[in-house]
């Protein structure tokens, strides 16, 4: 398929969708926003990591589309706490490198015999299709326990949202698929 006629069925989709996008920005209060400060990733999030060490827990706005459609860009926060106990499936916050941050999910825990604060984490966002980011986990911050959403509070171990995110790991080779609908609803 060229590029032209793929471009002709994307309009013609978001034309056809577009009163369902309106009604959902209205009903999910994205359609007005209000002014905001955006500070740097390396600074808020070091202070969010360096709160949860101490005890604390940390909401942050989500930034990004990597854990579409689970988590929208500036829409949805998550609450975040010690991620002791992290397991395949959950979401976090790891420090990659040095000020490099992601909110993504383990999808894979390697052991390490010797000393378990060295074990291998993989992470790959919910909306990426493939690439994934390795970490040991005593770069994990923090682990989300909390998704909020405008008008409500969902737990992560929410039985019915744990059920559809190992529905979406599964999917994984039809994602592609579901998130042009998904976007093109959006």
């Amino acid at each position: 398929m060229t590029q032209s006629v793929k471009k002709a069925i994307l309009k013609v989709v978001r034309l056809l969708l577009s009163p369902v996008r309106r009604s959902y920005q209205k009903r999910n209060g994205t359609a007005t926003r209000m002014p905001s400060m955006e500070i740097p990733n390396d600074i808020l999030l070091g202070a969010a990591r360096d709160a949860i060490r101490d005890g604390h827990t940390a909401t942050i706005m989500v930034k990004g589309w990597s854990m579409r459609p689970f988590l929208e860009h500036q829409r949805d926060k998550v609450l975040l706490d010690n991620p002791e106990g992290a397991k395949v499936g959950d979401a976090v916050l790891a420090e990659i490198f040095p000020g490099k941050y992601f909110l993504h999910r383990i999808i894979e825990i390697s052991p390490n015999h010797q000393d378990a604060a060295l074990d291998r984490i993989t992470l790959m966002g919910d909306g990426n299709i493939q690439g994934t980011e390795q970490c040991l986990r005593k770069d994990i911050c923090g682990i989300v326990t909390h998704y909020i959403r405008p008008g409500r509070t969902i737990p992560a171990d929410n039985p019915k949202l744990v059920r559809r995110i190992r529905l979406w790991r599964k999917l994984l080779p039809a994602r592609r698929y579901l998130l042009f609908i998904y976007k093109s609803i959006i």
